[in-house]
C-alpha cells in the first residue's frame, strides 16, 4: 500500500474528485423514459400486504439517479400520505433497511444523518467524522451544514464542539465550517514556503507544533496542498504522510492522513476504505454502505478501477464473496459492473 501513497509523479496534474461534475464518473445514471408516479405506485404495492417484494425496491432504487428518486419520494408522499424512507424502514431490517433509506435519502441529507449518528450516544465515531469532512467539497459541506441547522436549528459545528477536542477537534472543525480555499491556480513558492514550514513544525524539531499542520492542510486549495506534497518530499526525501505518520499520533494523525491522501487521491481513498471494511472476519456494513451509496453518482468507477489496481480483484467480486442476500444483491447492482 505504502507505494500508492508514497508516487507523487505527475500529481499535480491529475484530475481530481473534488472538482467531478457528479454523474460523470458514478456508476447509477439517470434512467431514461423516467416516470416518478409510476416508480412509486410500484413501490406501494411492493411494500403492501403481508410479504415485502425486496427485487422491486431493489430494482427502483438502485436503477434511479438520486434526483430521480426524490421526485420518487415525492410522488410517493403524495399517493400515500406517508414518507417513503419511513416505509421503508418499517418493511425491511438491518443493514439492507439502512442501505435502502440511504437510497432514498437526498445526497446532503445522507451526509448530515451520518455525522449526527455518528455523534450520537455514549461515543463519538471520529472515523466516520474524519471520513466525510475530509473526502467532501465545500459544496458538499455546506449542503450537510444547511440541513443540519434546518433539523437541529444548530450549527453542525456548535454540536461537534461538544464531542471532539484537542488539536484533532480543531482541525475537524476548521473542515466543518466548508471554507477550503478553491482557487485552482498554484503558487509554487508559496508551497515551497508551506513545505518549509511543515518541515520545521515536523521532522526538523523536537516535538511538533500541530498547529502549522492544521493551519496548511485544512486551509489551502487542493491544487496547492498537490505542489505542497511535491516540495515537501524535494525538501526532507520523505512523503508529508510519512512524516505525518512519525510525528503526529492519534485522531489527529488519522485526520491528517485522510486530507493527504484525498489530495492525492479520493478515488483511491475510498478503495482502501472498502478493502479495509471487508478484509478480515466480519464486515463494516455500516462504512460499506455509506462509501458505496455516497460515491455512487460521483467518482465510483474510479474507485472500483483503483481497488482493481491496488488488491488484484474487483470490488464486484469482494462483494460478492463478503455479502450475501439482499445487501450483497442491492451493493452489487450499485457497484455497477465487474471488472
Amino acid at each position: 500500500m505504502a507505494s500508492l501513497w508514497d508516487d507523487l509523479d505527475d500529481l499535480v496534474n491529475k484530475p481530481s474528485s473534488f472538482s467531478a461534475k457528479g454523474g460523470e464518473r458514478g456508476t447509477i445514471k439517470p434512467k431514461a423514459h423516467f416516470d416518478a408516479g409510476d416508480d412509486a405506485a410500484a413501490l406501494k404495492e411492493a411494500m403492501k400486504g403481508l410479504g415485502t417484494k425486496e427485487k422491486t425496491l431493489i430494482d427502483i432504487l438502485t436503477h434511479r439517479s438520486s434526483s430521480q428518486r426524490q421526485l420518487i419520494s415525492e410522488a410517493y408522499q403524495a399517493d400515500t400520505g406517508k414518507a417513503l424512507v419511513d416505509d421503508l424502514r418499517g418493511e425491511t431490517g438491518g443493514d439492507f433497511e439502512d442501505l435502502l433509506v440511504a437510497l432514498a435519502t437526498p445526497p446532503a441529507a445522507y451526509d448530515c444523518h451520518e455525522v449526527m449518528r455518528a455523534m450520537k450516544g455514549g461515543g463519538t465515531v471520529e472515523s466516520v467524522l474524519i471520513e466525510i469532512f475530509a473526502s467532501r467539497s465545500n459544496e458538499q459541506i455546506q449542503a450537510l451544514n444547511e440541513v443540519y441547522l434546518t433539523e437541529t436549528e444548530k450549527k453542525v459545528t456548535f454540536d461537534m464542539k461538544t464531542e471532539v477536542s484537542g488539536d484533532f477537534g480543531d482541525a475537524l472543525l476548521v473542515l466543518a465550517e466548508g471554507r477550503r480555499d478553491e482557487s485552482t491556480s498554484v503558487d509554487t513558492q508559496k508551497a515551497k514556503e508551506d513545505a518549509k514550514t511543515l518541515y520545521e513544525a515536523g521532522e526538523k524539531k523536537w516535538g511538533t507544533d500541530e498547529s502549522k499542520f492544521i493551519e496548511i492542510l485544512c486551509h489551502r486549495s487542493i491544487p496547492q496542498l498537490r505542489q505542497t506534497l511535491v516540495e515537501y518530499k524535494n525538501i526532507s526525501g520523505k512523503t508529508l504522510q510519512q512524516s505525518i505518520e512519525g510525528e503526529i499520533s492519534g485522531e489527529l494523525q488519522e485526520l491528517l492522513v485522510a486530507i493527504v491522501k484525498c489530495v492525492k487521491s479520493v478515488p483511491a481513498y475510498f478503495a482502501e476504505l472498502l478493502y479495509q471494511s471487508m478484509k478480515g472476519c466480519g464486515t463494516d456494513e455500516w462504512t460499506l454502505n455509506r462509501v458505496m451509496v455516497s460515491r455512487s453518482e460521483i467518482d465510483l468507477l474510479d474507485i472500483r478501477a483503483e481497488f482493481k489496481k491496488l488488491y488484484e480483484y474487483s470490488l464486484h467480486s469482494a462483494i460478492e464473496s463478503d455479502l450475501s442476500g439482499e445487501l450483497g444483491d442491492t451493493l452489487k447492482l450499485i457497484c455497477g459492473g465487474d471488472d
